[in-house]
């Protein structure tokens, strides 16, 4: 399987595995996978090294005082054992306190070391899991967000055409945008020009050949939409606007009144 074909898959993939949670294995397919795709691994170093800064998110957590009380009295215990069989070595009386010798200091030195360890590796456990813990509900936090994310993008308009419409004076009058994905047209009203109330604007296209095409009748409102298909403005080079009788004039015998307003209809990145 080729992760690159499936973005969304990979960022899972990759943030589970940077978090600790992709075990067994999916794991080891996992690591294989990043081995082999550079796409994957950089994913991969891309999630760890987000990730890598939240721990310092993550508060000390200090051992209960019984655990070194613990250590204490065991550390306590091996001192007055090697002080007994010290004394008896040198054939003290029991109850006299010599000094340990060198390795025996060195013995209780490091199971003292050896218990603190233990200790510190249960606290970063214990840690590493409340981290592991915030991490997962961040992560779904996440996930949520880039959901609501896609989901506000896709409700988003998509200009893929755009024109200006213009007076004889060359002064902007209307903005025109095409979304094919809703197929929309949203004409924006940019100058002062208002009609009066029995005449009406009328969209027209007009292609490279034949006659102009009726694209719809304006309203009076600021912004109005209309519907359109791709194949209604991907060929057409030109948009105009005319002054019609209430309610428009049919399309196939064109524009009865003056034209207003004309522009070019760009196809948007060219």
């Amino acid at each position: 399987m080729n992760l690159a074909h499936h973005p969304e898959t990979l960022e899972r993939l990759a943030a589970n595995y940077a978090l600790g949670t992709l075990r067994g294995g999916a794991r080891r397919r996992f690591e294989h996978m990043a081995r082999a795709q550079p796409q994957v691994r950089a994913a991969a170093l891309a999630w760890q090294t987000r990730l890598s800064g939240m721990t310092e998110l993550q508060h000390a957590v200090a051992p209960e005082p019984e655990v070194w009380e613990r250590i204490h009295n065991l550390v306590r215990a091996d001192i007055e054992a090697a002080r007994m069989q010290h004394a008896r070595a040198a054939g003290a009386a029991p109850g006299t306190h010599a000094q340990p010798q060198g390795w025996w200091r060195s013995l209780v030195a490091l199971r003292a070391l050896a218990l603190a360890g233990v200790v510190a590796t249960l606290t970063l456990w214990v840690s590493g899991s409340n981290l592991r813990t915030q991490l997962e509900e961040q992560l779904v936090s996440l996930g949520g967000q880039l959901n609501d994310a896609r989901a506000q993008l896709q409700a988003s308009p998509q200009t893929a055409y755009v024109a200006v419409l213009q007076d004889e004076k060359s002064n902007a009058s209307m903005l025109v945008t095409f979304d094919p994905r809703k197929r929309t047209l949203s004409l924006q009203r940019v100058g002062d020009f208002q009609e009066s109330a029995d005449k009406s604007l009328q969209l027209w296209a007009l292609p490279p050949t034949g006659g102009p095409r009726s694209l719809g009748v304006l309203g009076e409102q600021r912004i109005v939409r209309l519907e359109a298909s791709v194949g209604d403005v991907a060929s057409v080079p030109l948009l105009a606007i005319s002054l019609e009788p209430k309610g428009g004039v049919p399309s196939a015998g064109g524009p009865t009144g003056p034209v207003l307003f004309k522009g070019a209809l760009i196809r948007n990145g060219q």
